[in-house]
């Protein structure tokens, strides 16, 4: 539903968008397992989405859903015509800030997910989710339907299996450099995201490359600044770059 306000610009643009319920938050696709939240097996749960539509496609991701995108691109870019990552940049560039930058004290959280029953716990309290997503600049109304969502263990388990299965993706997931023509969405108000994997992305894509920062707005941007990020999207896929 983050995506809401963000596709009807794109459908009056004649557009048609597909935006998966991913895996661990559809209902029926709730793996118990963390080893089944491993990037390559997300990857390839879009690329199958990709594939049914028959012909490559423009991929669009914010936070995890940028990661996925990431990915994706880097392993199948027959099926990628370009790419939007949103918030979060290149895999191999965000690891490389962890060591140049403070972006390790901003993931801190990835590390507590790592612990068992607490999280969810925590999460599934609506009080506490909304606490913790106004924290991070989500507006109230955004807050206040996501953390309804969480009130759920299970939805809250298969979200943060996303974050427990990294270190069983391997060092090599998605680290290859991305070919497709890319462009990366940050704005400085990110409470997770740091500038220097944002910055570090470039190094990481051969294809031509845009970035874009949105100044004044949070993590949150399809949320908070939707028509920009649909202007955005609308101008980088309307380019004849392939």
């Amino acid at each position: 539903h983050s995506w809401d306000a963000v596709v009807p610009r794109l459908h009056a643009s004649g557009f048609r968008t597909l935006v998966p319920d991913q895996r661990g938050y559809s209902p029926r696709a709730r793996p118990r397992r963390r080893r089944d939240y491993r990037i390559p097996l997300l990857a390839d749960d879009a690329a199958a989405l990709a594939d049914a539509v028959g012909r490559s496609v423009h991929v669009v991701g914010h936070d995890w859903g940028a990661a996925v995108a990431w990915t994706l691109a880097a392993r199948r870019p027959d099926l990628v015509r370009t790419l939007t990552a949103v918030s979060v940049p290149h895999p191999a560039a965000f690891l490389r800030s962890f060591v140049t930058s403070t972006q390790l004290l901003k993931s801190w959280y990835m590390f507590a997910f790592q612990l068992p029953w607490l999280p969810e716990r925590l999460l599934s309290t609506p009080s506490i989710g909304t606490a913790m997503l106004r924290r991070t600049g989500q507006g109230p109304e955004a807050a206040a339907r996501d953390a309804a969502r969480m009130s759920d263990p299970s939805v809250v388990r298969g979200g943060l299996h996303w974050y427990r299965a990294m270190p069983l993706s391997g060092p090599k997931a998605s680290l290859a450099r991305v070919s497709v023509p890319t462009l990366m969405v940050w704005s400085d108000r990110d409470t997770a995201i740091g500038r220097a994997g944002v910055d570090a992305t470039a190094r990481y894509v051969t294809g031509p490359y845009r970035l874009a920062i949105f100044r004044g707005v949070s993590h949150w941007i399809p949320d908070e600044t939707p028509d920009r990020l649909a202007d955005e999207i609308l101008d980088h896929i309307a380019e004849p770059t392939r």
